[in-house]
């Protein structure tokens, strides 16, 4: 028997689990830390490195407490995060600012400038990640950094994702050279492949702007997968969380990966990860080319895999928002959503509130609602919404099949999911397939099961979802909701092609949500 600890750090919050090898969950504990926003710039959203840290350690002091268990016997952390959530560090690895939370969006420029020179140059990295480089992603944000704090250059030593920062912090780690990296963060969001030698080449760089010259090598070091060590507990964060000193850290990863993994994922299953944003994730046997799709990386989920990764800017967000703008909780504004049935409302909503992840990586977009009368209400919207992002989803879905990717299962995990039945079943309906859920929440198992290996408690990882995954409720789709939406979906995707860009064919409708954002700026300006 093993008991080991799984860490995930969410956009609000950590959750730090103990894991039996032989029991599954024994306990679970959360604790909160701000997330830093600006009214007057909402692509602005930051979080404190030390504030995370805190979080960390009352969180776990607190399911210790509250499971009886002795930190002493516990056998490995391991860690998932947010991403891509980049942090500026000096040459003793103490940051320089906040963590550019994968949320903020103020790299559009640095992204577009990326693009740009990707596609003059040929740059085969960027056919990689779905031919946009999103300002969501680590270079954009680094270089927006660098352009803006020009006072904090002399002293910038590295760049670092949330995963690898918090396991070198816990290893006691201060020296940026030797750091272990992740190759789920560096693949997906800094265009990392062993396909290309690693990063693109300094020159590149270089061109999109001499700030970036000496990146190359300020992000270097060891790129691995998860089923290698970042290293062993210091004594001194050992003393802060009550654990054992020595006891090993695997390479960290994205939360919504390693989410994938703990709710059960194998080839031919596709996990929406359903939270504030989606996040999908697929593995396949090999690596194949997937446009409009954010990345496709060797071991970024399973060692032995490709993971590939897409999904949508804003889910829970948007359900959140429209209820604010109501006045009320999400949880009152959806009582009785369970009597509404398909294409009731006459609304057609698109998700893009927060832009477009994929497949249009265009983060110029806004939220668009089609069908508006005099007594429509907030709960009306709600569920539109809810079929907005099921349709969004479609159109991901289906993108990944054209280019080889196989949709066997569908399942649902994140947050969401497992508290709404109503959104797993429109997700069914629209997808025309059975949606699987875990019953119970899966969030934090994957680094439960990742820390499990690394403690030598099972030889590989589906020997420990076997033994750690939970069952699944199945949202099998029902025949008359499936046809009311293949009408509706129809509309979506010629909406969704038609505004979402720029082309001879939709010229005027392309140019409406751009220029509504210039005229924003402009004016917030």
């Amino acid at each position: 028997m093993a008991v080991v600890a799984g860490v995930d750090f969410g956009t609000l919050s950590v959750r730090v689990t103990l894991v039996d090898s032989q029991r599954g969950p024994i306990g679970t504990a959360s604790s909160e830390y701000p997330l830093k926003r600006k009214r007057e710039d909402p692509d602005f959203a930051t979080q404190s490195h030390a504030e995370q840290m805190e979080a960390l350690v009352v969180a776990t002091r607190k399911v210790l407490a509250e499971t009886r268990f002795s930190g002493a016997g516990v056998e490995a952390l391991a860690l998932a995060t947010t991403g891509s959530s980049v942090v500026p560090v000096d040459e003793q690895m103490q940051p320089l600012d906040d963590y550019y939370l994968w949320c903020d969006h103020r790299a559009h420029a640095e992204a577009k400038e990326i693009t740009d020179l990707a596609h003059a140059e040929n740059l085969e990295a960027i056919e990689w990640c779905g031919g946009v480089y999103s300002h969501e992603w680590g270079f954009a944000k680094l270089l927006h950094w660098l352009r803006h704090n020009p006072e904090k250059r002399a002293r910038f030593a590295s760049a670092l994702e949330h995963c690898d920062m918090v396991a070198a912090t816990l290893a006691g780690i201060t020296d940026p050279k030797k750091v272990r990296r992740s190759i789920c963060a560096m693949g997906h969001k800094w265009m990392w492949n062993p396909k290309w030698g690693g990063l693109p080449s300094q020159s590149f760089l270089s061109k999109v702007d001499p700030l970036l010259d000496g990146i190359r090598e300020k992000i270097g070091g060891e790129y691995l997968t998860s089923d290698h060590l970042a290293g062993g507990l210091s004594q001194e964060w050992a003393e802060k969380m009550g654990l054992r000193a020595g006891i090993p850290i695997p390479v960290g990863a994205f939360d919504a990966h390693w989410d994938a993994i703990g709710a059960g994922c194998r080839t031919g299953d596709v996990v929406n990860v359903v939270g504030t944003s989606t996040c999908i994730i697929a593995m396949a046997g090999q690596a194949e080319l997937v446009h409009g799709v954010c990345g496709v990386v060797p071991g970024s989920v399973h060692p032995q895999y490709t993971g590939i990764e897409a999904g949508l800017s804003a889910t829970g967000d948007i359900f959140e928002a429209i209820a604010r703008r109501a006045g009320v909780k999400v949880r009152e504004l959806a009582v009785g959503l369970d009597q509404y049935r398909a294409g009731q409302t006459g609304l057609l909503r698109l998700s893009w509130d927060n832009g477009d992840r994929t497949v249009l990586v265009n983060p110029e977009l806004g939220g668009v609602t089609f069908g508006w009368n005099l007594v429509h209400t907030a709960q009306d919207e709600l569920f539109a919404a809810i079929e907005g992002t099921a349709f969004h989803t479609r159109i991901i879905l289906e993108r990944m099949e054209e280019f080889g990717v196989p949709v066997e299962r569908v399942i649902n995990a994140g947050g969401i999911p497992q508290n709404n039945a109503v959104l797993n079943q429109v997700y069914a309906n629209v997808l025309n397939k059975p949606v699987l859920v875990p019953k119970g929440t899966p969030t934090s198992l994957g680094s439960g099961i990742f820390a499990l290996l690394a403690a030598g408690a099972f030889a590989t990882i589906e020997d420990a979802q076997r033994k750690m995954c939970l069952p699944y409720e199945m949202y099998s789709p029902e025949p008359a909701a499936v046809e009311v939406y293949e009408e509706l979906y129809g509309l979506y995707r010629t909406a969704y092609f038609a505004m979402g860009q720029s082309n001879a064919e939709a010229a005027s409708m392309g140019k409406i949500l751009p220029e509504l954002r210039r005229i924003a700026a402009t004016v917030r300006a």
